[in-house]
């Protein structure tokens, strides 16, 4: 049999036994797959945070299923992604502190025009886009608003009803599983 057929033959075969698992995997990613390069990267950038392999595919698996619920969202580090509204950061799993491990060794600051939400999973959101986004925090958590004196974020319940707001530039705790949607500015 030629090298050829031989090497076809075998990729088919692993394709085949692969593939159920592979199938099962992929009908749950809504995203489309980052390029190896970038995944390699981030993985990289995992290292030298000081994650082991396990806990960098926690990570991971924290970032895909944040980019499930964030539609539009890609991943800019091993565990951030930009969305409509700026971005969303997870922490790494075991730690409630969210730093962006592009630069491990920054705390995330809550910069100046900006919106910051901290949930109960360890997600930080900072909005620095004004409009209307949909919002999936959970638990308790913090708030940043710095963004100009006056301006006034509005947190809305389901049915599109105002549930309260805050004037910048304040901090505060929030629960946040009864906000569905933001408005920052």
């Amino acid at each position: 049999m030629p090298a050829r057929t031989t090497l076809a033959l075998m990729t088919a075969t692993a394709a085949l036994i692969a593939g159920p698992v592979l199938s099962a995997h992929a009908s749950t990613d809504t995203r489309a797959a980052a390029p190896a390069q970038q995944q390699s990267a981030y993985a990289g950038q995992a290292r030298a945070a000081g994650l082991s392999d396990h806990q960098a595919g926690q990570l991971q698996r924290r970032v895909d299923e944040a980019l499930a619920r964030e539609p539009g969202a890609r991943q800019i580090s091993a565990n951030t992604l930009s969305t409509a509204g700026g971005t969303l950061t997870v922490a790494i799993p075991g730690r409630t502190e969210t730093r962006d491990l592009a630069s491990p060794d920054t705390a995330l600051a809550c910069n100046n025009g900006h919106l910051c939400i901290t949930d109960g999973r360890g997600y930080t959101y900072d909005y620095y886009r004004c409009g209307s986004y949909d919002f999936d925090g959970i638990g308790d958590g913090t708030f940043n608003n710095n963004q100009t004196s006056g301006t006034r974020a509005r947190f809305y319940n389901y049915d599109g009803s105002e549930r309260w707001s805050n004037v910048a530039k304040s901090t505060g705790t929030a629960s946040w599983s009864p906000v569905y949607h933001i408005r920052p500015c």
